[in-house]
């Protein structure tokens, strides 16, 4: 467990051991298989035949190894991390937006800021610890007036007793704040009829994107190789709004989560894909907290605005594919 949140989210644990044996695909894309988010990209080279093909990792693999990685999925708050020291990295696409959920037992917490004093099991460092201080801020909680206390995710029940979901059950921690299914799982372990849910996308909602290289666009053979990707997954994006019930048991299977706890944590995704109008706007701020984790002066607006390219994704929709 340890290895796949180290994998999805900081890039350090890289299993791409069988690189040189894959097949001949044009293009190869890193993204965590162990997140509900990648699988679009799946869903492209199996059901629309995208010339690509996946190894296991993320956006640190493109960064850090951009001869054999041309492509990666990740969240936004990894793409910031790398962005700050790979200028050349471009986010080319939104894949998934997700709306984060705050879980917590009822009783004496009916608002975020009952969580005040708590503990809050969560990941430091990860999109679902900027969630925990977006959300709790907005209840005007500020950081230091609760607990982070660090937990690992689960996919699938019977969850370790070191997993959120568990240590929530256990009263270890007060509430969980995390990506699916953990929350999800969570809910499960103390019932629904006790539990109470904090969540709102307007306060942050997790942009899980596709990213390549500044060089890769300016190579016109590979450039158009994206593009022919994007148009793949934009009809793939297509299909996971219009036909959900063809691609959740694939989901399900896929990243190894049982299907009706995938389908009762479905509605937290929105899968509509692009590129939001506020996406300059929600990177900037973000990076603020982003930096501070990473002791580093935060990107100037200009810097984020660089780091977003909307050129391909323009390309593929011009030429006709499905919005």
């Amino acid at each position: 467990m340890l290895g796949y949140s180290v994998t999805r989210w900081l890039g350090s644990a890289l299993l791409l051991s069988g690189l040189s044996t894959l097949g001949s695909a044009t293009l190869t894309i890193s993204s965590a298989f162990q997140v509900v988010e990648y699988v679009p990209q799946l869903v492209a080279i199996q059901d629309f035949e995208a010339d690509a093909q996946l190894v296991n990792g993320g956006v640190a693999n493109l960064a850090r190894t951009p001869d054999s990685i041309d492509l990666a999925g990740n969240a936004e708050t990894q793409g910031l991390r790398q962005f700050a020291t790979h200028k050349n990295l471009r986010l080319i696409y939104v894949i998934a937006e997700v709306a984060y959920r705050l879980v917590a037992k009822k009783g004496s917490i009916t608002t975020p800021a009952d969580l005040e004093g708590k503990r809050i099991g969560t990941m430091p460092g990860t999109s679902a610890a900027y969630f925990v201080q977006r959300m709790m801020a907005s209840a005007g909680v500020q950081e230091g007036a609760y607990t982070v206390v660090s937990g690992l995710p689960c996919n699938q029940a019977p969850c370790a007793s070191n997993s959120l979901p568990e240590m929530l059950k256990s009263g270890n921690v007060d509430a969980v704040g995390f990506w699916e299914p953990t929350d999800q799982l969570a809910l499960d372990a103390i019932g629904l009829s006790n539990a109470v849910i904090f969540q709102n996308a307007t306060v942050y909602r997790e942009i899980y994107s596709l990213y390549t290289t500044a060089e890769k666009l300016e190579d016109t053979t590979m450039r158009q190789d994206i593009v022919e990707f994007m148009k793949k997954l934009l009809q793939a994006s297509n299909k996971f709004v219009t036909d959900p019930d063809n691609v959740i048991p694939r989901v399900a299977s896929q990243v190894k989560i049982d299907e009706n706890v995938l389908r009762e944590a479905w509605s937290v995704h929105d899968w509509k894909g692009g590129l939001p109008a506020d996406l300059v706007d929600t990177l900037t701020e973000e990076d603020i907290w982003v930096a501070k984790q990473d002791g580093r002066s935060a990107l100037a607006r200009a810097d984020i605005e660089s780091f977003i390219d909307r050129t391909v994704l323009e390309e593929a929709k011009g030429d006709g594919a499905l919005l």
